[in-house]
């Protein structure tokens, strides 16, 4: 992890592109395992992958990645996607304390624009992703209350993703957006479909413009 972190760092100084900060905040608690976990996993590989053969968006997007399965664990501190070499396999466990993930992601994506502030780097607005097949099952009102303002006051773009049966109406509540439920497992067509946006938003000549981002109807049901 030390040295994610000194990378990301330095890299401020180094790279000059804009930023923009995107933390996947992923379900893996025990209600995923088999083949959502295997898809899950190559999902997220793709979709670094994809990032990575844009050179615009290699350079600007940084992505974390936190875990809630059992325990809440940072499997990526932010990291510019042209320096990721790898990212773990995700396992299955545990129950979804969802709610302390996304503390954690929120202190996450603070931190991190601050160092942008603090570096005089420009960035774009940052990008909350979570992806639940359940219900939290921690504490979670307080913070999805905080999320959800953060999203109505502009400030990130929370996008909550239900697989199966997830409950849809708490995801929600994270966001100034409604929760939208994946067509069985599509893991990597929602992946293609972030990593597209993603390219859209790097690629746009200002940080404070509205990007107008891919349809969704190639991954949801709705």
């Amino acid at each position: 992890m030390a040295t994610y972190r000194l990378n990301r760092d330095s890299d401020l100084i180094d790279n000059p592109s804009p930023r923009c900060a995107c933390m996947l905040v992923l379900d893996t608690s025990a209600s995923m395992f088999g083949e959502p976990m295997r898809e899950l996993n190559a999902g997220v590989q793709s979709f670094i992958a994809a990032i990575q053969e844009d050179d615009m968006a290699a350079c600007s997007v940084e992505l974390g990645v936190i875990t809630a399965g059992g325990h809440v664990t940072e499997q990526l501190p932010f990291t510019t996607a042209m320096n990721i070499s790898q990212c773990r396999q995700f396992t299955a466990s545990g129950m979804t304390p969802l709610g302390e993930a996304m503390e954690l992601a929120l202190d996450r994506l603070d931190a991190r624009t601050a160092a942008y502030r603090q570096a005089g780097v420009a960035y774009y607005q940052p990008w909350l992703v979570v992806i639940s097949d359940g219900v939290p099952t921690d504490a979670w009102e307080r913070v999805a209350a905080r999320s959800r303002a953060l999203a109505q006051q502009r400030k990130t773009v929370v996008i909550p993703v239900g697989v199966e049966e997830a409950d849809l109406e708490a995801l929600s509540a994270f966001s100034s957006r409604p929760a939208k439920r994946l067509d069985g497992l599509k893991f990597r067509e929602f992946f293609q479909w972030l990593s597209a946006s993603m390219s859209r938003v790097s690629a746009s000549a200002s940080t404070t413009e509205q990007v107008r981002l891919p349809p969704t109807d190639s991954w949801d049901s709705i």
